[in-house]
């Protein structure tokens, strides 16, 4: 996570959660992302925190950047999932749509996105938007 950055009580991820019962855990790595929609909040929480080394473990390896520049002028915000489509335990593919706001030099900002993703040996992994 970024240096400045310290970990929120309440989880980024738009659940209401706590952040070490909700996406702490998927972050750790003692806990899988058990549907796509959990994996899309738990990216989501990381992007508002800065972790890099669990965005770039949860991105399939196809479509995975070297690396994940974070601009120090972008925070985000908050999240609204839309909609999903499959991702469940049961399922090996899911879309989830959702909108991530955030701040961009002090001004409001969003990204209206549906991703898709994939499980592979029971992990779940974004792939790309649709």
């Amino acid at each position: 996570m970024r240096d400045n950055e310290r970990v929120p009580k309440t989880c980024p991820c738009g659940l209401g959660e706590p952040y070490e019962s909700c996406c702490g855990p998927l972050h750790h790595g003692t806990k899988p992302a058990p549907t796509a929609e959990a994996l899309m909040r738990s990216r989501f929480t990381a992007f508002a925190l800065g972790n890099e080394p669990y965005l770039l473990q949860t991105w399939h390896p196809t479509t995975r950047p070297k690396r994940i520049d974070f601009d120090p002028d972008q925070h985000w915000t908050h999240l609204v999932v839309h909609d999903r489509t499959d991702g469940t335990p049961f399922h090996t593919t899911g879309t989830v749509e959702f909108t991530a706001h955030y701040r961009y030099q002090g001004e409001p900002q969003e990204l209206h996105e549906n991703s898709r993703f994939v499980r592979e040996n029971n992990r779940w992994l974004y792939v790309e938007p649709v």
